[in-house]
């Protein structure tokens, strides 16, 4: 049962992180594409643990500087796969971490899930 509840987290997780960079590109870029969320997601998320797991495993006290690094990562990854440069990257990501943290907060409020999502960084 723990396998099946640790998969259902990752899908649901990954989904709303997701649907944050859908909503993000959609504003930010006129890009309507929810498949295209999902792999930028998906990458992101690898991107960031692989960025900041690593600095935090190489440098004494890099938590910190691994968070950092893994943001600037994780926007590139939107900045690469979204037209427009880094200023409308960080505005897609922007959009994101406010559109995820909205639905987390109201699926908090209701019980169906913790506040957490993957592939938009912080929640």
């Amino acid at each position: 049962m723990a396998v099946l509840d640790l998969i259902v987290g990752f899908v649901v997780s990954l989904l709303i992180g997701a649907f944050g960079i859908y909503v993000g590109a959609s504003v930010i870029a006129d890009i309507q594409d929810y498949e295209y969320a999902i792999i930028t997601a998906l990458v992101g998320s690898l991107v960031w643990w692989l960025v900041s797991g690593l600095v935090s495993f190489v440098l004494p006290f890099g938590g910190v500087i691994g968070s950092l690094l893994a943001l600037v990562a994780w926007v590139y990854i939107v900045n690469a796969r979204y037209p427009g440069g880094w200023a409308n990257a960080v505005g897609i990501g922007l959009v994101a971490y406010l559109t995820t943290w909205v639905v987390l907060y109201a699926l908090s409020i209701f019980g169906v899930i913790h506040t957490s999502a993957l592939g938009v960084p912080g929640l």
